[in-house]
């Protein structure tokens, strides 16, 4: 069992006492947690060389399988305190050595390590402006933000699209792909940053979400 397959059974394992997943079947595990992560292996590794931040890891996907894969330091980042500790937990106990995790708000983060990862991603987590907004201050110049999304309708993708110069990110793919058990769609949007935002970033912690920018 290679450390990707023993990092999924041991959160699998974790979730019995503590929400980490929805997913509780071990063969949907394999296809909605470690072969959806690692669809976005070949994005992330366009990314210049650096470190590389989960927003929203939840139960550490995708970070740590795309962390195993690439090698790079990566920063598992979310609000709920008792996920991430179990989660550096699982980390600690397989010697996966280049993860660690942030218990808190990512506009806090930004404030204390701007302009200092090559690559975030984020899976299911809010709407496409939103991350935009999130992502640029953590981004350094030609870094990538890679949005796993399961549905993205042409409000949310024009209302992106019309932020590229006040949030410093453009869009350089837009690929659409169903997974191997046929049924589940993805929607991978991959944007780099071309220049710093042309507003002050991060807002007050919430307003990305509350009240997005238009």
């Amino acid at each position: 069992m290679d450390i990707i397959e023993r990092y999924l059974e041991e959160v699998l394992v974790a979730n019995e006492t503590t929400n980490l997943t929805r997913i509780v079947s071990r063969e949907s595990a394999e296809i909605l947690h470690i072969e959806d992560s690692l669809s976005g292996l070949n994005y992330i590794n366009e990314a210049p060389g650096g470190p590389y931040v989960d927003l929203g890891t939840g139960g550490g996907f995708p970070g740590v399988p795309l962390a195993v894969k690439t090698g790079r330091d990566t920063l598992l980042v979310d609000s709920v305190k008792k996920k991430t500790a179990i989660i550096q937990g699982i980390v600690d106990k397989l010697g996966i050595s280049n993860v660690s995790t942030y218990a808190g708000r990512i506009e806090d983060l930004g404030r204390e390590m701007p302009s200092h990862f090559a690559v975030a991603t984020a899976r299911a987590l809010s709407q496409l402006p939103s991350l935009m907004e999130l992502a640029s201050p953590l981004l350094f110049e030609g870094g990538l933000l890679i949005c796993y999304k399961s549905h993205l309708s042409d409000e949310e993708r024009n209302h992106a699209l019309s932020l590229e110069d006040k949030l410093g990110l453009k869009c350089i793919h837009e690929d659409t792909f169903t997974l191997s058990d046929g049924e589940t769609t993805r929607c991978m949007f991959v944007m780099q940053k071309f220049k710093d935002a042309e507003v002050k970033l991060p807002r007050k912690t919430g307003l990305a979400q509350k009240r997005p920018l238009k």
